[in-house]
């Protein structure tokens, strides 16, 4: 993979910060959630959240 320059290393950045807050709020919004199945859709989003910003991760560490 060919190196980032500033700007796409910063809009990377701006992405994984976005995808961790989603991943936090998600969190607190299950834990808050009494349906079950709504409980389970914030769960599943938290979840994804957290698996898209592993993956950008993954391209600053290439």
């Amino acid at each position: 993979m060919p190196n980032l320059n500033q700007v796409e290393l910063q809009n990377l950045r701006h992405l994984i910060g976005a995808h961790e807050t989603a991943y936090q709020k998600l969190n607190v919004y299950a834990s808050q959630a009494v349906d079950p199945q709504i409980k389970q859709i914030f769960t599943k989003s938290a979840q994804d959240a957290l698996n898209t910003k592993q993956k950008l991760i993954s391209f600053l560490n290439n």
